[in-house]
């Protein structure tokens, strides 16, 4: 009898995950028969004999062929010093943010800027606010800052209807200065927003706070970075 286990309960909750099931012709088909949720396109080869890569959004985990183990961490080649893992999970989060169109974003910028940020943003956010200050100074960069939204207190919270106010509003651009200002925003009833969508996206990419700024590459970072460093860093320098 096979043991079925929910892969994002051992992504969250173990170190390190021991699986038994019967042998299969296709690994990847036999991984992923295991494991709800998983199709056999999210199970890939590794450089590693008999270890294979699961996907669930941007949360990988690796599964020895014949299905007995379980585990997570980071692949690095010592060779580069460079970790494969997380070259996958900016592979990962680039086919995730391929579909988006700026019609469903808050964007400033214009759209022939040198460079593209998505910035998931939760308008209540201390150092959200400080990175929209410097967003002027982004746009004068070339840098165009497309804004996706993730209340981090999750549905129904204020910052959630905060979003939808800002969504709603005739003018976004200037309603998200409002909000992130402190001020209050009266939205319309403009129906279904794209706030779910967003916050969705965010949990699949592996966001944990705000701002979490994605970049060309599919490169997540964690925080506030200041406009002149994000410049530089962008640019190569």
């Amino acid at each position: 009898m096979k043991r079925r286990i929910t892969l994002l309960a051992l992504v969250v909750a173990l170190p390190f995950g021991v699986l038994f099931a019967e042998e299969a012709e296709d690994p990847r088909a036999g991984i992923a028969e295991m494991l709800p949720g998983i199709e056999a396109s999210d199970v890939h080869e590794t450089p590693l004999p008999g270890i294979y890569e699961v996907a669930l959004g941007a949360q990988i985990v690796y599964v020895s062929s014949d299905r007995r183990y379980l585990f997570k961490g980071d692949i690095i080649d010592l060779t580069t010093n460079q970790s494969l893992t997380e070259a996958r999970r900016d592979e990962i989060r680039l086919s995730q943010l391929a579909n988006l169109d700026d019609a469903s974003a808050v964007t400033f910028g214009p759209a022939d800027a040198r460079h593209t940020i998505t910035v998931f943003t939760d308008v209540d956010c201390t150092f959200c606010r400080k990175l929209h200050q410097e967003v002027g100074a982004l746009n004068d960069s070339s840098i165009r800052v497309r804004y996706l939204f993730y209340p981090r207190h999750g549905p129904g919270s204020d910052g959630w209807q905060k979003a939808d106010a800002v969504w709603c509003s005739s003018d976004q651009q200037g309603a998200m200065t409002k909000a992130k200002r402190g001020e209050p925003v009266k939205g319309e009833d403009c129906g279904a927003t794209p706030v779910a969508s967003h916050y969705d996206l965010g949990n699949k990419m592996g966001v944990r706070g705000t701002p979490a700024i994605v970049l060309e590459n599919g490169q997540l970072i964690s925080g506030y970075v200041p406009a002149a460093e994000l410049t530089k860093f962008l640019d190569g320098e």
